[in-house]
């Protein structure tokens, strides 16, 4: 979505109230903007995008992060970026379009060198998300373009991108949209089931595929939406049954209410969380640990669901953008270039000695 203030002075202040029984330890890395878009191949790595056309990753488990700048791409901000190994990943860029700031960029040399693998002047096109099934088929999700939804899909590793079809998606409502506050508004799971969370129109809603993007569906969910700053902002997937989505109204970081929905029949309905989340707005959300682990992450810091999301805890008060965890380790990454690792040995809300 293309209006999303960095709330910098926001996230500032929350985290100078951070509580001492943090569970991240933080990283030591050679950046300062904004990051909001993560990968997590496995425990040991990792890659994570944002402003400045930056690239980071790690492949020895955080304990050294490498920091790539793609050749013409400064004026970018990659809101997002999927790895599919320690080598290869794609970046994409969110903005206007007409600007040429719609764009992604490939790497098969661990961020040596970059190809630029798709870009449009389509007015109005503004990326949000991107995600693979595999090596080889990926899907992107973009804002409604001329009321239509705009969705990319990939057989070939994000060397190319091809449009889909209108008539196999269902129409936005009025203002409808994503978030591209974590580039986790889309979630994808093995055999071509696919999740994107909206927001910005009358209600949130979830657009799905169960066939690796040839034919969508959608149906609401009750977190709250009606403005555009609200809706859903993340989803996760432990299987091709249960998910749990969340969101809230980002100009509204620490407002308590209805912003966590979950469904045990793989997204065809939805229901709120039996217990309010304590912080508010999240921007991101991750399965950590086991089935029932969740970790959410926003502005007002990092909250911690262990019953499948439908009560949540707060786990620490330093804000961040995005979430992500492999089978052990998790990172989450957020403003000033702030990139932490939850160490697998140590329990959420247990302090650090």
């Amino acid at each position: 979505m293309k209006k999303l203030p960095e709330l910098l002075a926001l996230s500032l202040l929350l985290a100078s109230r951070a509580s001492a029984q943090s569970s991240w330890t933080s990283q030591t890395i050679a950046y300062g903007g904004e990051l909001r878009g993560l990968s997590v191949v496995n425990d040991r790595v990792a890659w994570a995008s944002g402003t400045r056309g930056t690239v980071i990753h790690t492949v020895d488990g955080g304990v050294t992060w490498r920091v790539d700048t793609i050749p013409g791409a400064s004026a970018l901000d990659f809101r997002d970026v999927e790895a599919i190994s320690a080598s290869v990943a794609v970046a994409m860029s969110s903005g206007e379009a007409e600007k040429g700031l719609a764009r992604m960029y490939r790497t098969e040399d661990a961020g040596r060198s970059w190809t630029l693998a798709y870009q449009t002047d389509l007015r109005g096109a503004f990326l949000d998300a991107i995600s693979f099934w595999d090596a080889k088929r990926g899907v992107v999700f973009g804002d409604p373009v001329d009321g239509k939804f705009f969705v990319l899909l990939t057989s070939d590793g994000g060397r190319s991108w091809t449009r889909v079809d209108d008539a196999r998606l269902p129409v936005p409502l009025t203002g409808e949209a994503a978030f591209a506050a974590s580039g986790s508004c889309l979630a994808v799971m093995a055999g071509g089931h696919a999740w994107i969370g909206t927001g910005g129109g009358a209600q949130s809603r979830v657009l799905q595929t169960h066939d690796y993007g040839r034919h969508w569906s959608i149906v609401a969910a009750p977190v709250p939406a009606g403005s555009a700053s609200a809706g859903l902002f993340s989803i996760a997937f432990r299987d091709t049954k249960h998910g749990v989505a969340v969101g809230g109204d980002y100009t509204k970081p620490a407002y308590a209410s209805d912003n966590v929905a979950i469904t045990r029949d793989g997204g065809r309905s939805w229901r709120v969380a039996k217990g309010a989340l304590p912080g508010g707005y999240l921007s991101g959300v991750s399965f950590a640990r086991d089935a029932r682990t969740l970790v959410g992450v926003g502005l007002a810091g990092t909250f911690v669901s262990r019953d499948g999301g439908d009560s949540w805890s707060a786990a620490d008060s330093v804000g961040y953008n995005s979430v992500s965890f492999a089978a052990h380790a998790g990172y989450a990454v957020g403003p000033r270039g702030r990139v932490a690792r939850w160490i697998p040995s140590q329990p959420f809300g247990h302090p650090k000695r």
